[in-house]
């Protein structure tokens, strides 16, 4: 399976949090990852930085943020211009998921630990 380039937003440094486990299974799938999240730190081999940084070949953004929290990220999503983005559970945007489609970025409410655990990331 070919790597999906993800960029993790709302990435939070406590091994119990979702957004942390998906930065750890997403890079044993081999998927390359870049992540935000409020501080910088490391998870294995993944720097988490706090800046929106221009990445480019980004295939999914996985958002691990709730709606209110997305706001400052609207324009920076969809100027990434991803294949998909992932609105996990708690991070359902109705708004955002019209924006991306408009762009014709797929949008699907989903949890990406269950894509990745059913082969169907």
């Amino acid at each position: 399976m070919p790597s999906k380039k993800t960029l993790v937003l709302g990435a939070s440094i406590n091994p119990e949090q979702y957004s942390n486990m998906a930065i750890v299974r997403l890079r044993s799938h081999g998927h390359a990852v870049e992540a935000i999240g409020k501080t910088a730190f490391q998870i294995k081999d993944v720097h988490v930085g706090t800046e929106k940084i221009d990445f480019h070949d980004i295939h999914t953004v996985t958002l691990y943020l709730n709606p209110a929290r997305q706001t400052e990220y609207v324009e920076y999503i969809l100027s990434l211009n991803p294949t998909r983005i992932i609105f996990n559970p708690g991070a359902e945007n109705e708004n955002l998921k019209k924006l991306a489609e408009n762009q014709s970025i797929e949008a699907i409410n989903a949890c990406t630990l269950v894509l990745l655990s059913t082969g169907a990331y």
